[in-house]
């Protein structure tokens, strides 16, 4: 049986899907759990008791032994501690058993997470509990088959210690303030609005030997020194080109793992940039969606270690080239399948989507720097607003025919008018004239509106949707919250809602950007509109802790004060962390791999012209002297450099303040280490190949 013949039975095989539990609990057990899980509540310990053990059996049948609670703490990847179904043993002879508490609760180690703050050193307990509207899953790993089961994570009193609480509080929110937007304009069927998410997720493939001769690839993620290749993408060849063969084996074994746990894997295709290829999922329930995302990543990763590969999810793992990012395609739908941002036929006339649409305009400018800081991670550092990638900047693209709307709106027009969508002709007689899409996508916005959903473009490769989708439903739905204490009053609705639009879209109208979001000449009308621009990490953090930011998730039970100090002070210290690993991993290069192999060189050099010179007087080694000449003045520059470097990271590390600490690691070690990198990738470019120490961006790029 060919792949495409059984998709449809290895889809979701390794999922405690709903028609699983359908199929294995009694109907009474399964009603109970199904209501609980679509709209709140607990499960009775009997009914926990029941679930489990048939979630147990089912795993068995697949193989599992061991079952964890698989969480999400701020690492920014995933947990699991995993625990045998045994009993205790009696006459030499074990029972499996799992059961609802342990189903329901469990207290893993939690000392060793990073907690900013809301764990006590001396204390280690934390708390996963079951989060129902996620299915469990088994997993096909070479410790054996595990049955994992997705939780949240929180400290002994309380406080999230995970991304997934925040999401589902988030989430909750939305919801509720969603169906007050949905009253107002007569929809009382809706119960329940829930966020989509699709992720798309970009990556490179590297040849395993030759990833595991560079000591920066191993530690970081990324190339910290590297010469650029002859070729790079200049061509545009990479892109959609022919998939090679090793590329496409990995590709198909990883769709058929992904398919296995219930990710709808759909879309894959070569990047922009050599080596860099992407991912695309269907849509499907927020948290779900982030959930899954992880695991894509976590696939990736193992499924190419098998074909002798290694999956680099780093931001920007090559310099030259394109970076990786993950496209974050949001939009809000109800359980009767209304999408409140599908413009419809007329959208000058749908009151309810102008109305959506404001409040996100009015969400978006008014919160520009959370969303800014939901997309900051190290490796974003070296991609956002780098010719290839979405800028620092936060601006919204609409397309023509909402932007007219917008326009018309702002400027009290008496009859919204449609721009007409426009034909696309060919001129090929045989090919249809085509409809022409009035939302054609920016590639250069961070938020673009693409028909019926706005893609959130500033997501790093490697780093979790969660905060961004924690940050994009709680802003709209303050802006939904703000809009319904207006309207629910109104005498007149209707006027006081087309009011309401024409003022807010108005006021907010400076967040709509169309044109190239590259320019530098957006840099400065973005200055000009008040738009903040936040170019680092550590530019952005603070808008975690600002008033606003408090008020704004205080008020909707997502994070308390505390909860988010915490999260600043873990994001300056991963800053730290993570600079440094950077910096010492260049320091041990440099050091034990370049400036050995240069010093090497220029012996080799040095010999060669007194050995030619004694040979034949008459030669010319001019050449050979000049070339001995600018490596050795490389050489020096790149052992002044790491003399510079090594006390300056002394000097950094003393800083008591960690946010302190994480500027001067911005402001001075990262120029200071880019003052290494320049002569040893010079050096890359003089020196022998069969000499240089590691695989270069040719070896890296074109070699799969």
């Amino acid at each position: 049986m060919s792949l495409s013949d059984c998709i449809t039975e290895i889809f979701a095989s390794n999922v405690f899907s709903r028609t699983v539990m359908q199929e294995r609990l009694p109907k009474k057990v399964y009603a109970e759990l199904v209501d609980v899980m679509d709209n709140g509540g607990n499960i009775s310990m009997a009914t926990a008791d029941i679930v489990a053990t048939a979630m147990k059996d089912w795993a068995v049948e697949k193989g599992a032994t061991h079952y964890a609670h698989w969480f999400q703490p701020l690492t920014g990847i995933t947990a699991e501690k995993h625990d045998s179904f045994l009993t205790p043993p009696q006459d030499s002879r074990t029972l499996l058993q799992f059961t609802g508490k342990q189903l329901i609760m469990g207290e893993p180690d939690a000392s060793s997470f990073p907690s900013g703050g809301l764990r006590a050193t001396h204390y280690a307990r934390g708390y996963t509990a079951w989060d129902m509207t996620s299915p469990a899953f088994v997993k096909e790993m070479s410790c054996g088959t595990v049955l994992c089961i997705p939780t949240i994570f929180v400290s002994y009193t309380g406080d999230a210690l995970d991304k997934k609480t925040p999401l589902l509080r988030s989430m909750e929110a939305i919801n509720t303030q969603a169906l007050r937007i949905l009253r107002l304009f007569g929809n009382t069927q809706a119960k329940k609005v829930t966020p989509s998410v699709g992720a798309e997720q970009e990556y490179f493939l590297v040849d395993r030997e030759k990833y595991l001769k560079r000591r920066d690839l191993i530690y970081t993620g990324r190339t910290l020194f590297g010469a650029p290749a002859p070729k790079g993408q200049e061509m545009d060849d990479q892109y959609f080109g022919v998939i090679r063969p090793r590329v496409g084996e990995f590709m198909a074994d990883l769709n058929r793992e992904l398919w296995k746990l219930g990710i709808p894997a759909t879309t894959q295709h070569n990047e922009a940039a050599p080596a860099q290829h992407e991912l695309a999922p269907i849509y499907t329930t927020c948290n779900l969606a982030v959930d899954q995302n992880q695991l894509t990543m976590e696939t990736m990763k193992r499924v190419a270690t098998r074909h002798g590969l290694v999956c680099l999810l780093h931001e920007k793992p090559f310099v030259g080239v394109n970076g990786s990012g993950k496209h974050n395609n949001w939009s809000i739908s109800t359980d009767q399948g209304e999408n409140l941002l599908a413009p419809g036929d007329t959208p000058n006339e749908n009151l309810q989507f102008l109305l959506v649409l404001a409040c996100i305009m009015k969400a978006v400018d008014d919160h520009a720097d959370l969303l800014r800081c939901s997309a900051s991670c190290v490796g974003n550092e070296s991609r956002l607003g780098a010719q290839e990638a979405p800028p620092a900047i936060i601006s919204i693209f609409l397309g023509d025919q909402l932007d007219d709307v917008v326009a018309q709106i702002v400027s009290n027009s008496e009859s919204i008018k449609l721009l007409a969508s426009g034909k696309l002709d060919s001129g090929v007689s045989t090919i249809p004239v085509l409809d022409k899409d009035g939302t054609d996508r920016n590639r250069t916005s961070p938020f673009a509106f693409t028909g019926n959903k706005f893609e959130f473009r500033m997501v790093g490769s490697s780093d979790s949707i969660a905060e961004a989708n924690v940050a994009l439903n709680a802003i709209v739905a303050e802006a939904f919250c703000q809009a319904a204490d207006i309207l629910e009053g109104a005498e007149d609705f209707h006027g006081a809602c087309s009011r309401l639009i024409h003022d807010w879209m108005s006021q907010h109208q400076r967040i709509i950007f169309n044109d190239d979001g590259y320019s530098d000449e957006w840099v400065a009308e973005a200055v000009r509109r008040g738009l903040p621009n936040l170019p680092s990490m550590v530019d952005a953090i603070p808008a975690l802790t600002t008033p606003k930011a408090e008020e704004l998730y205080s008020k909707f039970g997502i994070y308390t004060k505390t909860e988010l100090e915490a999260r600043a002070e873990i994001m300056y210290e991963t800053y730290v962390k993570m600079i440094k690993i950077e910096a010492n991993t260049m320091i041990h290069m440099a050091s034990k791999h370049y400036i050995p192999t240069a010093i090497a060189y220029t012996t080799r050099l040095g010999q060669s012209i007194t050995a030619v010179a004694s040979g034949c007087p008459q030669a010319d080694l001019t050449v050979q002297r000049k070339l001995l000449i600018q490596v050795s003045s490389y050489l020096a520059d790149a052992s002044a450099a790491l003399d510079q470097l090594k006390p300056l990271m002394d000097r950094v590390d003393a800083i008591q303040d960690i946010k302190e600490m994480a500027h001067a690691y911005h402001d001075a070690v990262v120029p200071a280490m880019a003052a290494l990198r320049h002569p040893v990738d010079e050096l890359e470019l003089l020196v022998d190949k069969d000499l240089w120490p590691v695989p270069t961006y040719g070896d890296l790029l074109f070699e799969v």
